[in-house]
């Protein structure tokens, strides 16, 4: 009985080795999310037509958004359009913006205001002040790719997905195996109001997963717009090293 018991603890053990369970923590918009993304492509052979089907609103939404937030700072930041006709096209942008229409395909109406605007020297200027506004990093991205984005038959590739930002709310798992080991990967929101949440996932973790975002040491927070976010991570990091959870007692 006590060799079968022993037998028993020893392949739990071994089961238990091979199993790794990875926490991915960091500030909003730190790059967790794109992460999983990533690890889903490589070891979990990508997405569905169906997934990138449903990733075709978050995109348009991505798109429009970001030219929006652009022309919002730009009367925030007092630089004006090129070209006075430029008003009207920023109104229609932002009307479909406030009806909130912005996951629905572009007709060719919009699409040409769209486009008329990103080639704006005004818009151009604001947008390279970006770092005093909030702005998504994928913005260029998109609106670079409007005639591709705008087409009726547009279907999103894996680098649209990879560039795409929803917030992250509630926690989010995916598992993959990789050189005999199966890994747990977790990804939790990063705004403030979602940090209360990542206890629930500190039991038996393996290894954390610490992101910061190279491009944010000169911006500031979502959610509080008197923090820089180069900052905030430090402080968080720093809260996470010395968590109470990650305390090893030696007696």
């Amino acid at each position: 009985y006590s060799k079968a018991l022993d037998r028993l603890i020893k392949e739990d053990a071994e089961r238990a080795a091979k199993d790794v369970k990875l926490l991915l923590l960091g500030a909003g918009e730190s790059g967790k999310s794109t992460i999983v993304k990533q690890m889903r492509i490589i070891h979990q052979h990508g997405y569905t037509k169906e997934e990138f089907e449903q990733y075709r609103p978050v995109v348009y939404s991505n798109t429009i958004q970001s030219l929006g937030a652009i022309i919002r700072a730009m009367n925030m930041l007092n630089i004006q359009f090129a070209s006075v006709e430029r008003e009207a096209d920023a109104q229609r942008v932002l009307e479909v913006i406030q009806r909130m229409k912005d996951t629905e395909p572009f007709n060719s109406e919009l699409l040409s205001s769209m486009e008329r605007l990103w080639a704006d020297a005004g818009v151009q200027q604001c947008f390279l002040r970006s770092n005093e506004y909030q702005l998504n990093d994928s913005a260029q991205y998109f609106l670079d790719q409007l005639y591709r984005i705008g087409s009726p038959d547009f279907l999103p590739n894996e680098q649209d997905i990879l560039r795409t930002r929803v917030k992250t709310t509630g926690i989010v798992e995916i598992n993959f195996s990789f050189k005999n080991l199966n890994f747990r990967l977790f990804d939790v929101g990063g705004q403030r109001s979602e940090r209360k949440k990542w206890i629930h996932c500190f039991e038996d973790v393996t290894a954390i997963i610490f992101c910061v975002a190279l491009s944010e040491y000169d911006q500031v927070l979502y959610e509080d717009e008197s923090t820089n976010r180069m900052h905030e991570s430090l402080r968080l990091f720093d809260s996470i090293c010395n968590n109470k959870w990650f305390v090893f007692l030696f007696l």
